[in-house]
């Protein structure tokens, strides 16, 4: 059944009388049917360990969970229930590490890895009711964290700044302090990367979702790439399409 809020989106926008499902139907069909498939230049020898850590595999890795080990899916955000269901297999390290967990930590506030949970972008709130055991080097990574680190750069390592995704202003005035390896991962650093291809390191920028056409064009990706959600074409777009498709009359 519908719920009253999707039934309340349709009629505030009412499909044209031609069109086969209203929007808000369609979109809701496409989200159950959709399909996702590897695209057709990535090498079909998937790397089981690496694409553990994709967000767009659960699928796939639901489907073969004989062949992978649960541990590695720990940061993985859309393996959160598969987890839950199998506390034993999880590495808190990693979990605390994860955006989707912070539910499950606040549970298990004893087996929070503070180091990671200060890179984590959802655990705000738990490091300011824990400001003594935030650590600045993790905390560097952390693209919700940019105000605090941005009111005292001393403090920043800038390492693994080079990963932030909210660090990119500050990354260009300081270009020297910039380390490529990191920086290679960065989705929002493309232009410099564009910019700089010799500084470019493949192993990383193949985790990187918006350099899939670099890694396409250039064919340096390594296995690191299984765990990059741009790997996966999806076609949700062709069914809500066809679900839209006006009738001819």
């Amino acid at each position: 059944m519908l719920s009253k809020h999707l039934v309340y989106r349709c009629e505030l926008h009412p499909p044209r009388i031609s069109s086969l499902f209203p929007s808000c139907i369609a979109n809701i069909i496409a989200d159950y049917t959709e399909e996702k498939r590897l695209l057709n230049w990535v090498c079909k020898k998937v790397d089981l360990k690496w694409i553990a850590y994709n967000p767009a595999a659960i699928s796939l890795l639901e489907s073969n969970l004989n062949k992978i080990k649960l541990i590695w899916l720990s940061n993985n955000p859309t393996a959160i229930s598969l987890l839950e269901s199998n506390p034993d297999e999880i590495e808190w390290m990693w979990l605390s590490e994860n955006p989707a967990a912070i539910s499950l930590l606040e549970l298990n506030p004893d087996k929070i890895n503070w180091g990671t949970l200060s890179s984590n972008k959802a655990a705000i709130s738990l490091l300011e009711s824990n400001p003594d055991e935030i650590s600045s080097s993790w905390l560097s990574k952390n693209p919700a964290a940019i105000s605090i680190l941005e009111a005292d750069t001393d403090k920043i390592y800038w390492k693994w700044f080079s990963e932030n995704l909210a660090s990119i202003s500050l990354l260009e005035s300081n270009l020297y302090k910039i380390d490529w390896h990191y920086l290679s991962m960065n989705s929002s650093a493309i232009s410099i990367l564009e910019s700089s291809p010799d500084k470019i390191d493949w192993w990383w920028l193949s985790r990187n979702p918006v350099a899939i056409h670099l890694l396409r064009d250039n064919e340096y990706y390594r296995s690191s790439i299984f765990s990059n959600s741009s790997i996966f074409q999806s076609n949700k777009h062709k069914i809500y399409r066809r679900l839209t498709t006006l009738r001819k009359t």
